[in-house]
């Protein structure tokens, strides 16, 4: 039976991949757990291993986890866009912001151009002369009686 003061962490993502000893101090440890493995595998190989660690010496602590989690935003990108990666991305975006905001833009029209016609027949005076209800009401009087007689239309104003 093991003791219990030879147990070791598991090593880190970056480790077991680069099959090395885990060490106390490794720079990845933190960043790239066991139970990630993948993270690592693409941010290795898209920035390789030693460009990672050299950047992480480089940058203040408290600034390395964000920079970790925008290369393996930017790997898994160029995982799958190995052109453009997170660009790509980003103008699908921009394109679909731009299509939704013109059909924002139309259908505000759209609503504007109803309260207008609501406000106009709400203003509508139905005791005016015949020649005043030409605003809103699509050149019928409120006043016409139906009929089928295409010849009668004439008389409506």
């Amino acid at each position: 039976m093991a003791s219990s003061s030879s147990y070791t962490n598991p090593p880190c993502a970056a480790c077991k991949f680069l099959r090395r000893k885990c060490l106390p101090g490794c720079i990845f440890a933190p960043y790239f757990p066991p139970e990630e493995p993948q993270k690592f595998a693409n941010v290795h190989k898209i920035f390789g291993a030693s460009n990672v660690s050299k950047l992480l010496n480089e940058i203040q602590p408290h600034q390395r986890e964000d920079a970790v989690n925008s290369l393996a935003y930017e790997a898994e990108a160029r995982m799958k866009d190995p052109v453009y990666g997170c660009v790509g991305a980003i103008s699908v975006l921009q394109r679909q912001v731009i299509r939704l905001q013109k059909e924002l833009d139309a259908t505000n029209a759209d609503l504007m151009r109803y309260a207008s016609n609501q406000q106009s027949n709400n203003n509508f005076n139905y005791g005016t002369s015949h020649d005043d209800h030409h605003q809103t009401n699509y050149g019928f009087s409120p006043n016409t009686t139906w009929n089928n007689n295409p010849e009668a239309d004439d008389d409506i104003q």
